[in-house]
């Protein structure tokens, strides 16, 4: 019969490290942008994906979630393929929910300087608490 220090025990064997890269991991260097026919326009730009990832600082395990972007260009458009390259380097990055929003649009607005943007994420239920963080520029 397993008893609860049984069970304790084989819990405390399963902690294992982790390899969790720091935020210089993250790859802004293939952000790539092309240019913006119209310019004058306040056309909105709305992406968004339900894949994002990155993981926890302290225990390496994954934070996931579905990022949401809203922008009006004004010279430039972000280039998708080399967004989702960008947003797969965060997948092992040990980075807290509250900093990844703000860290993924000042990156973007450095990229692209729009006229406005706008991003929203929604992180997976982690322990019984919704985690939601909204940037904004200007």
């Amino acid at each position: 019969m397993t008893t609860i220090d049984d069970l304790q025990n084989e819990y405390t064997d399963l902690e294992f490290a982790i390899d969790i890269k720091t935020e210089e991991a993250i790859r802004t260097d293939v952000l790539l942008t092309f240019k913006y026919d119209y310019p004058e326009s306040l056309a909105s730009i709305e992406l968004d994906t339900d894949e994002f990832t990155a993981v926890c600082p302290w225990t390496g395990l994954p934070d996931l979630g579905t990022l949401e972007i809203s922008y009006v260009p004004n010279n430039v458009l972000i280039e998708l393929k080399s967004l989702k390259y960008y947003l797969l380097s965060f997948r092992d990055v040990g980075i807290v929910q509250e900093h990844v929003a703000n860290r993924i649009l000042n990156d973007l607005v450095t990229l692209t300087n729009p006229r406005s943007m706008s991003l929203n994420l929604t992180y997976k239920t982690r322990g019984g608490i919704n985690t939601a963080v909204k940037a904004n520029f200007p």
